[in-house]
């Protein structure tokens, strides 16, 4: 398979994953300015690799694209909330995000809350619409909330926050207490949370929506903790070597916030090595899916070449 084949079935799920979004969107009953709040955010574009995710677990589930899609809205919407809040002056206050200014730059900070909050709280609704049994979708709303709580994102951006302000003062008393070691292991744990818990969620919802048993389940998960590690540094590094026309947001803001960095840590070399051999292991994860692993194989391959 060519690398433009994989690009032209990438494009295909993120349309398909637009046009529902869209949508959902109309569904809703808002006040005007909430939804021109929410909108802005969430069809500003983006990777949409969550969704894909869940698209691309159900394929290789064998299930129906049409049984998946409310799952891959709702992520969608819980990955946004997470950006819109994450952009917040009180944490880690961002200009730029994929390309224009963020969210409470336009909208003001009360708006821009509550559009996360009115994100949030739509995900649920509209993941609890999902075309499928009660047993169904009462797993993949449980799958969704623990990938979302205190367990998971929420959790890993509390850990990010207090990391980062313990580095600010660890610099300032010179504290070297700390091996790279110990730092490598808290800031694997917050990356498991903060982003792989909802990547890896992602594949699971994929393969719940195409009932998927027990094994399958456990491949796909061990392929989405392997991968979203795996983006966590690819970020990183883009954080550091990226251009901002190609990020879409302000290269350089996880030193200014002095935040922990496998770059940091262990060098920009090592950190791809560590990257590539999560790749590797993602797809050894997935080979007993045989060629309906392709897709899945070459996102991963995706996830640490992209340059955005």
């Amino acid at each position: 398979m060519s690398g433009s084949e994989f690009q032209t079935h990438l494009e295909e799920l993120r349309t398909v994953v637009e046009a529902a979004l869209k949508a959902e969107l109309g569904r809703v009953e808002w006040p005007d300015s909430l939804k021109e709040a929410v909108e802005y955010s969430l069809m500003a574009g983006g990777k949409r690799l969550r969704p894909v995710l869940v698209l691309l677990a159900n394929e290789v589930c064998g299930g129906k694209q049409g049984e998946a899609i409310e799952a891959a809205c709702a992520i969608e919407m819980i990955h946004t909330y997470s950006l819109i809040h994450d952009d917040l002056p009180s944490m880690d206050d961002d200009d730029f995000r994929r390309g224009r200014p963020t969210n409470h730059k336009v909208f003001g900070e009360a708006l821009a809350i509550l559009a996360g909050d009115g994100l949030l709280t739509q995900a649920f609704e509209t993941i609890s619409s999902a075309n499928a049994d009660p047993g169904r979708v009462s797993e993949l709303v449980r799958i969704l909330a623990i990938a979302a709580g205190g367990g998971g994102m929420v959790g890993g951006q509390v850990l990010d926050l207090a990391a980062t302000k313990a580095q600010s003062l660890n610099s300032e008393q010179n504290d070297s207490n700390r091996t790279a070691e110990t730092r490598v292991e808290q800031l694997t744990r917050i990356h498991k949370m903060k982003t792989g818990a909802l990547i890896t969620a992602a594949l699971d919802l994929g393969a719940v929506s195409a009932c998927a048993e027990h094994e399958n389940r456990s491949r796909l998960r061990r392929y989405g903790h392997c991968i979203g590690l795996a983006f966590q540094i690819a970020d990183d590094l883009l954080d550091v070597t990226g251009d901002q026309t190609r990020l879409g947001k302000t290269p350089g803001r996880d030193a200014d916030l002095g935040k922990l960095t496998y770059p940091s840590l262990l060098g920009i070399e090592p950190s791809r090595a560590r990257a590539q051999q999560l790749v590797q292991d993602a797809c050894d994860a997935v080979e007993a899916f045989g060629e309906r692993s392709v897709w899945l194989k070459e996102l991963a391959r995706f996830i640490v070449e992209r340059d955005h």
